[in-house]
């Protein structure tokens, strides 16, 4: 999977990090206040979406009598904490990591949280010794599944976009990845299992985890060539 592989990207949520429970927990909560349950296709619908994308989407389609400005500051505020003690790295993430650095391969986070969430996770995780250069969906300019980050984190690594392989839990991400022309292994995540026969039919590879790189026991999806 890695042979030719000049920079790698992860996607922070349900990816690199096992937090996606956390945002369940989180739009019930927010969407209580206000009267509202969660719909059953929420996270599908906001999927790939940037932080004020996905803030703007709340505003609108729960008509909520708040500024955008003013949903984004809560849902940090109630993250924060959960980020900062609550969420652990995917199973073999850390080993992966090492080996990544240990062959000197530069690596990446492109993640649609915000810069603040994003910085909380690097410091609870200590991933900041790891990661050459982060970047969130609001400071590319567009959300996934657009190219836009994967492109230019890559370009920031100082490798060509076909030159990387990207890490992604979701249908939008995946395709991120692939309109970057990168590579995409799909991470295995229980928000994502009704959706798994379009990741399948998407993805380069696919694991369970991180370990499975390292041992050869990865699913590859496609007779993908090497570049």
């Amino acid at each position: 999977m890695l042979e030719n592989i000049k920079a790698v990207l992860f996607d922070m949520d349900g990816t690199l990090v096992d937090s996606l429970w956390m945002w369940g927990d989180i739009d019930v909560e927010y969407l209580g206040k206000h009267g509202y349950e969660v719909p059953a296709d929420l996270q599908h619908t906001i999927e790939g979406m940037s932080f004020s994308e996905a803030a703007v989407y709340f505003k609108e389609h729960f008509q909520l009598p708040v500024s955008v400005e003013e949903i984004k500051s809560e849902w940090i505020e109630m993250a924060k904490d959960k980020y900062a003690h609550e969420v652990p790295l995917k199973p073999g993430a850390l080993r992966f990591l090492k080996h990544l650095k240990a062959q000197g391969i530069p690596m990446g986070i492109a993640t649609s949280s915000s810069r603040e969430l994003l910085e909380a996770v690097l410091e609870s995780l200590n991933l900041s010794e790891y990661m050459d250069y982060c970047m969130t969906s609001c400071e590319a300019g567009a959300g996934k599944p657009a190219p836009d980050i994967y492109e230019k984190v890559a370009e920031k690594l100082g490798a060509a976009p076909e030159e990387c392989l990207v890490f992604e839990d979701t249908i939008a991400g995946i395709q991120a990845g692939q309109n970057a022309g990168s590579r995409v292994c799909a991470v295995a995540e229980e928000q994502s299992e009704g959706w798994k026969e379009q990741i399948f039919a998407l993805a380069d590879y696919y694991i369970e985890s991180f370990d499975e790189i390292l041992d050869g026991t990865y699913r590859r999806l496609k007779d993908t060539k090497q570049p």
